[in-house]
């Protein structure tokens, strides 16, 4: 077998049309550098939102792949295609009469010769896209990678390394496909339809068949090895594959070649062993997919929900400290893995509010999901706490009294009972499901559906006021979390007064804004003392609405004004800066009448009511006073750091003096060392709430977007989600300071 071995390496070497053959191959490096090129044109051209939405070009291995893959797989046919057309089979077969002897003999050299070329052609391939896209390698896309990924990012030295070795296994394919066919043409046609007919074949298929045909793909295999992506097999199971694809082409050659008394036996000895490798690590690595056992997953009952959208019911305690009593029908809705990447588990998606329904708000929101649903299942409740369930007064829930700033004992003791009040009238219909509607029961039933999902662990995205049951589940089932992203979220850990800085910052703004626009009705005046003179007099004398029996007080004012002043809209026009100025001069006039009209537009009220429906989850998660003198204290803080907005952070802790339910979600620590690190977004106003709770958890990190929004991932903020979703799928974080800029207008 040596000599064999030694006479096969002496003909390998001696042909010269191998070297050129060889060096042909450089047409890979110049397709890669090409492909890239028309990929930075192209991108040049695009917007900042249309770049975002850019395809990678990962490694850019993918773009001379094939050519790559012809050259050395031509060379390995002609390996002994070339003595079937000279003739000098025969001497050959003289030599070494054992014909798969022969054949076998001929693998070390061609192995040595294209492992070793393989990887210089795989490095070179991969220097030349990145050198031609450049700086713009570096920009994050919406699917969480960059434009180009460098060696230095995870995965992609090893998926360079895999590729070189997979021009070796090519080219021990052609040699197999050469032997079979025992033609320089026939094995050419056969080895072009396995490397370049069959893959464009797989893109014409529909979804999810194309992602799931193009998996078994040779070119697609280097990348599932490295565990970078490319389709939906387990590093292993792409491992086995390649191996079984070697090893069936040696035996459709061994098995052709040898005598015909001796074909069956080389022809089952390679089917086994093509077999065992293929299927072994499959069945042995394979991670265990979302088997969604215990929900009966159906098409939405709502119409209005997205088509392809999944729900299903789950039953939960409705008092978690009494397991075997009233239980609740809760709604789970699912945006099911799309199936392009393999499937890495379920990302959980908390809704705001409180009250929020996290499946209506899934299923409009869907198209921000469209890059991560290739790797993920995406699912999401109507929590207990959703508004409209029908066993408290819909109606009852969606109004509410208006709050007061109390002065004095009395008044404080007076807003209690009107809270009180307002609470019971709610309340009354069903106890019971009243007081059971804090956080923490939330996140206890996220874990039910955990549970029911048979999935391990699942990653969040929390938003808003869902950053509340996400901390509690945080706290309840630390070892569950695999990821979380607070988004814009609650922050029960941070002062009160301090978490309205970034307000006050936005009043700044706006009052900047009007200096500038002829369009702000109050352009041309100071605006900060238009406002403080008209908040202190209202706070005296009450300014009357217009044809309504309603006034506003200065604390009025301000909560009426917060939402416009942290959210103008558009720009350049920013027409809710511009309603705002204007109820602004018309309430200095002596009509709150302005203020009125926007507020009843959202809320059917004259001013803005302490929705009861909210306040039955923040009240039971401690967000009000502990006493009269707690708020006072609290009061002057408030008016020491925010002079224009002193009171606002007070709003909804003071919607729950005089409630009836006691706390039973209290601001608790974080059990942090238990805890994967985190990652926390937000825009101008929310970015200090989330960085300060990640902060909180080791090793965690937070990015900020220069501009208004909140809830950005749900709103498709396209920054934002490059951002969220690497951090989900690599669990990367961004570097410290990192920013998404102001999105042009």
């Amino acid at each position: 077998m040596i000599d064999a071995i030694a006479a096969e390496w002496l003909k390998l070497r001696s042909l010269r049309s191998n070297l050129h053959l060889l060096a042909s191959s450089v047409a890979a490096v110049a397709a890669c550098a090409g492909i890239a090129f028309m990929i930075g044109r192209g991108f040049d051209n695009q917007t900042m939102d249309e770049r975002m939405a850019f395809p990678t070009n990962g490694d850019g291995l993918g773009n001379g792949i094939a050519v790559a893959y012809v050259v050395f797989a031509v060379l390995g046919a002609l390996a002994i295609t070339s003595e079937y057309g000279t003739g000098m089979i025969q001497s050959s077969l003289a030599a070494v009469p054992r014909r798969q002897v022969l054949l076998l003999a001929k693998v070390p050299g061609l192995a040595a010769v294209t492992l070793v070329a393989g990887q210089a052609l795989a490095f070179a391939m991969h220097a030349a896209s990145m050198a031609v896209l450049g700086d713009r390698a570096g920009l994050l896309l919406r699917e969480g990678v960059p434009l180009g990924t460098p060696l230095s990012h995870p995965g992609v030295l090893a998926s360079v390394i895999v590729t070189g070795l997979s021009m070796a296994a090519v080219a021990l394919i052609g040699l197999g496909v050469g032997a079979a066919v025992r033609s320089t043409p026939g094995a050419l046609v056969v080895l072009a339809v396995i490397i370049v007919v069959l893959p464009v074949v797989a893109r014409t298929l529909p979804m999810p068949l194309r992602a799931q045909a193009g998996s078994f793909m040779i070119e697609n295999l280097p990348l599932q090895i490295a565990g970078t992506g490319g389709g939906s097999l387990s590093p292993a199971a792409a491992a086995g594959l390649l191996i079984g694809y070697v090893i069936a082409a040696l035996t459709a050659g061994a098995t052709v070649i040898a005598r015909r008394g001796r074909r069956i036996k080389a022809l089952a000895v390679g089917v086994v062993a093509a077999l065992l490798v293929s299927a072994v690590p499959a069945a042995a690595t394979a991670l265990p997919g979302s088997s969604r056992a215990a929900l009966a997953w159906a098409r939405c009952a709502d119409q209005e929900l997205l088509r392809e959208m999944r729900c299903a019911s789950i039953t939960v305690p409705l008092d978690w400290a009494e397991p075997s009593g009233r239980r609740i029908d809760l709604t789970v809705g699912l945006l099911p893995a799309t199936g392009v990447q393999r499937r890495m588990g379920t990302v959980f998606t908390v809704p705001g509010g409180p009250g929020a329904s996290g499946v209506s708000s899934l299923s409009e929101s869907a198209a921000g999901f469209a890059e991560l649903r290739d790797r993920f299942d995406v699912v999401s409740v109507e929590p207990r706490n959703t508004i409209d369930k029908g066993v408290l007064s819909y109606e009852c829930l969606t109004s509410g009294p208006w709050i007061t700033w109390p002065g004095t004992p009395a008044e404080y003791a007076e807003l209690g009972r009107s809270n009180r009040a307002a609470a019971e009238r709610c309340r009354a219909a069903d106890p019971e499901f009243f007081d059971h509607m804090d956080s923490a029961s939330v996140a206890r039933d996220m874990e039910a559906i955990r549970a029911a999902l048979g999935e391990d662990r699942l990653s969040f995205i929390a938003n808003s006021y869902g950053g509340m049951p996400a901390l509690a589940y945080s706290r309840l089932f630390p070892g569950r979390v695999r990821a979380m992203v607070f988004d814009g979220t609650a922050n029960p850990y941070q002062p009160r007064s301090r978490s309205r800085l970034p307000h006050e910052a936005a009043f700044a703004r706006f009052a900047t804004w009007c200096a500038k626009a002829t369009a702000c009705a109050l352009h041309g005046r100071d605006v900060g003392e238009v406002w403080r003179t008209l908040v202190a007099r209202a706070d005296r004398v009450p300014v009357p609405v217009k044809g309504e029996r309603a006034a506003y007080s200065g604390f009025d004012f301000k909560e009426a004004a917060a939402p416009s002043i942290i959210s103008p809209g558009p720009a350049p026009e920013h027409p809710r800066w511009v309603e705002l100025a204007e109820a602004i001069e018309r309430a200095a006039g002596g009509d709150a009448s302005g203020f009125a009209d926007y507020v009843r537009r959202s809320t059917k009220s004259v001013k803005v009511p302490s929705f009861t429906g909210m306040n039955m989850t923040h009240c039971l998660d401690g967000l009000g006073f502990e006493s009269y003198e707690a708020y006072l204290e609290q009061r002057r803080e408030g008016e020491r750091l925010l002079p224009n907005l002193a009171g606002i952070e007070l709003w909804h802790p003071l919607a729950c003096v005089g409630w009836p339910s006691p706390v039973t979600n209290p601001p608790a620590p974080l059990p942090a060392g238990e805890l994967p690190p985190y990652l926390g977004v937000g825009s101008l106003t929310d970015f200090d709430a989330s960085a300060d709770l990640v902060r909180r958890v080791p090793g965690s990190g937070a990015i900020q977007y220069l501009d208004h929004g909140h809830g950005l991932y749900n709103a498709g903020n396209s920054c934002i989600i490059g951002h969220v979703n690497r951090y989900l799928i690599s669990l990367r974080l961004p570097a410290p300071g990192a920013v998404c800029p102001k999105a042009a207008a």
